[in-house]
């Protein structure tokens, strides 16, 4: 915790898994249930959670409404045992890199530490910097980027983190509905 005269760190570690609808309603996007009053709805619906808040976390997904006929659609290829054994896989290997230092995972390292782990290649460098602009990134959410880039080319077995690291990790920021 930062304030004007003093910086204290208090111990923590949690996973926030959080859920809201993209408006009032709850029907915005949906061809079948559109939403009366879109944009505005959604807009005003969702600045009721500050952008310093939606900046901290590190996910957003948008997860569309399920239908009759998804239910009947075979399983997924991989199953949840193939994601939990590569989730596995992925966290041995963090906790290989950060055997030294007193950090179990990606979100938790910082600083030089977290640019050397998690430094793109030129092309993802790149891609980066332009989002950071467009996109109009803090510093928060630019290492939060990086972060889960480096987590998501863990998960793919990847040393390095690449372009396509970065941009799978820039599709998971902040979604906003104007729509």
């Amino acid at each position: 915790m930062a304030r004007a005269n003093a910086h204290v760190r208090y111990p923590a570690r949690f996973q926030l898994v959080a859920a809201m609808n993209p408006c009032r309603c709850g029907y915005l996007g949906d061809p079948a249930l559109g939403c009366a009053r879109a944009p505005k709805c959604a807009q005003e619906y969702q600045s009721k959670i500050s952008g310093p808040l939606f900046d901290r976390i590190d996910i957003h997904v948008e997860v569309p409404g399920v239908s009759a006929a998804d239910l009947s659609l075979p399983p997924p290829a991989e199953s949840s045992a193939d994601v939990a054994a590569r989730v596995a896989r992925a966290r041995d290997i963090q906790r290989q890199r950060f055997a030294e230092a007193d950090i179990r995972t990606n979100a938790e390292v910082e600083g030089e530490r977290l640019d050397r782990v998690a430094a793109p290649d030129a092309p993802g460098a790149r891609l980066l910097s332009q989002a950071a602009d467009s996109m109009r990134l803090t510093a928060r959410g630019y290492h939060r980027v990086l972060r889960v880039a480096r987590s998501i080319a863990d998960l793919a077995g990847s040393e390095g983190v690449t372009r396509p690291h970065i941009a799978e990790a820039l599709s998971f920021r902040r979604i906003t509905h104007l729509s």
